[in-house]
């Protein structure tokens, strides 16, 4: 069984005059979906153009299967990448452009063609392979990129935000996508500076901020390391005084805010234990509720206790 990881990084910096891109990240990865999670700026396309040969790194080593991809560019055969701002030729049909791009990979034409209409019909898009991509929406386009990177059938697929700007609808299309491949045992990569873009796809994460790599492993064992954080859960409802009163002697309650006369904040260490007591008392309360909401549930919250501990 081959133990080379498709992804190793040793100590990789990339610094442009003073800015530091990425600072001194060390990670291997293989097999299934990543997220690579982190706000703007915090040096995801850094992190991928290092691994696409677009830039080199200042220190450290880049290595995709094993092997140097500036001694050679031979693992790139291995690759799939879907650039965040890479742009096509609008008056090619997605089944053109897709199997050009199959031919530059040294296929027949009958080959490419096949291939393309392949990788097409694998991200739903088989029934307008004959429309021209600039009448394509956003999500529609995306999922073309994506195709192009599948034709060659990659061992390794680097998607640099590819929900970016796609209606809900493209964006269950492309993550049922990715997931696929990821059950297929590709080892994929996927970028996003949104929490739950990245929870609906995987649980494997690495979390980058300004650079530095601040998190590495399943997001629920992260998210469980946490706990000992204070968590606020707000809930909408119709008397925010009197659901207070069924929630101030629960033990993983803490504390209790009135917002309004129709807003609840709650307080709480455990917010796991504190979601799964919310129903009992609720029903118990008999009083309408119009939401609830984690205001910490989210990419800057998790980054708040991560870097706070560091």
């Amino acid at each position: 069984m081959n133990s080379t990881p498709a992804i190793a990084l040793d100590h990789v910096s990339k610094w442009y005059g003073q800015v530091i891109g990425v600072n001194d990240v060390s990670l291997a990865i293989d097999g299934g979906v990543t997220g690579i999670l982190g706000m703007n700026g915090a040096g995801k396309s850094t992190l991928f153009k290092l691994l696409m040969g677009r830039l080199r790194p200042s220190n450290g080593s880049v290595k995709l299967f094993g092997t140097d991809p500036w001694e050679t560019t031979s693992p790139y055969r291995r690759v799939g990448y879907v650039s965040e701002s890479e742009k096509m030729y609008d008056w090619m049909t997605s089944l053109d452009f897709v199997s050009t791009l199959a031919r530059l990979h040294g296929m027949t034409r009958y080959e490419a063609e096949k291939r393309a209409e392949q990788a097409l019909s694998f991200v739903d898009l088989e029934g307008v392979l004959n429309k021209e991509i600039g009448k394509y929406s956003k999500g529609m386009r995306q999922r073309v990129k994506i195709a192009a990177a599948l034709v060659h059938d990659p061992d390794l697929l680097i998607l640099d935000e590819p929900l970016h700007g796609c209606d809900p609808l493209a964006r269950t299309s492309i993550m049922n996508v990715i997931r696929e491949m990821g059950s297929r045992g590709k080892t994929i990569l996927v970028s996003s500076h949104i929490l739950e873009e990245i929870e609906r796809i995987t649980e494997q994460i690495v979390i980058l901020h300004s650079g530095k790599l601040v998190a590495l492993g399943n997001l629920h064992a992260i998210r469980a390391m946490l706990d000992k954080h204070p968590h606020r859960i707000l809930i909408r409802c119709a008397d925010s005084r009197a659901l207070a009163s069924t929630f101030i002697d629960q033990q993983p309650v803490y504390g209790v805010r009135f917002i309004d006369n129709e807003s609840l904040e709650i307080m709480t260490k455990d917010l796991s234990e504190a979601h799964q007591l919310l129903p009992m008392l609720i029903l118990k309360s008999g009083i309408q509720i119009y939401s609830i909401e984690n205001p910490d549930d989210n990419l800057e919250s998790l980054l708040g206790y991560l870097v706070g501990d560091a």
